[in-house]
């Protein structure tokens, strides 16, 4: 699947500010065998006076920009074309929790792949003796099968409401709200499968949305989501899951 992307962020400041210094994460990576970026680009306005780009230690391309003159406005812009094909899920040959431990035990590399960068607790998805109990009913013969399950009772249990939460809201409180957004969706299952003892991580990037029946394709109408990836052992390796939509993460996840 090839996608044109065109993401606007505007931000207007109830005063100037005399500078700034910022670091941007929305460009999109090349992730072998998901997807391949065939171009990308990144402007600003007002034009920083000062501009860097690296990736950071988990791959994520970053842009490093400062300011020096009174501003009261920021417009960042952000284009690529990107080619998604992920396999298709193959037979599950993920272990049970029990030998998913024993294989991440036998895990050495710390590098920016090491599922033990994604066990402990973080600020929005700590762990949480509820969560761990709720999601503690998910669990099935494979480490696949028991992300699968929490997926699902999340899409079934948690009621989207765009005015329930906000950007600041931890998984702890969504999760005692039952409402909430793809990112407490996200960080609720992320809690739940930490608390298990099974890695799992944030991933932020866009959703294409299927319209409605004999509904055309509406111009800017898909939108940037959140959604969980999950260590499911030396075989499986990383797999990501939807608890949004109660599904995989498919062809139209960017």
């Amino acid at each position: 699947m090839l996608y044109d992307i065109r993401l606007h962020l505007h931000y207007d400041y109830a005063a100037a500010a005399g500078g700034g210094r910022h670091q941007i994460r929305v460009l999109p990576s090349t992730i072998s065998g998901v997807q391949r970026v065939i171009a990308a680009s990144l402007s600003f306005a007002p034009a920083p006076n000062e501009r860097s780009d690296f990736s950071d230690f988990f791959g994520n391309n970053v842009t490093s920009i400062a300011f020096r003159d009174a501003h009261d406005a920021l417009d960042i812009r952000m284009s690529a074309r990107v080619s998604v094909s992920r396999p298709e899920p193959g037979l599950d040959v993920s272990p049970d929790i029990g030998r998913l431990r024993q294989e991440l035990a036998a895990v050495r590399s710390l590098a920016s792949a090491s599922p033990h960068h994604f066990l402990a607790g973080s600020a929005h998805s700590g762990i949480d003796a509820a969560i761990t109990t709720y999601a503690r009913d998910s669990i099935a013969g494979s480490a696949a099968g028991t992300a699968m399950n929490l997926c699902n009772r999340i899409h079934r249990d948690f009621t989207y409401d765009g005015d329930a939460t906000t950007v600041r809201t931890r998984a702890s409180d969504a999760f005692k709200l039952k409402r909430g957004v793809c990112q407490d969706f996200s960080h609720i299952m992320i809690a739940g499968l930490r608390g298990l003892g099974i890695p799992a991580g944030y991933v932020s990037g866009f959703l294409r949305t299927i319209p409605p029946k004999g509904k055309p394709r509406l111009e800017g109408a898909d939108a940037m989501h959140a959604w969980v990836k999950v260590w499911c052992g030396r075989d499986a390796g990383w797999q990501e899951f939807d608890p949004t939509n109660g599904m995989r993460a498919s062809n139209d996840h960017i």
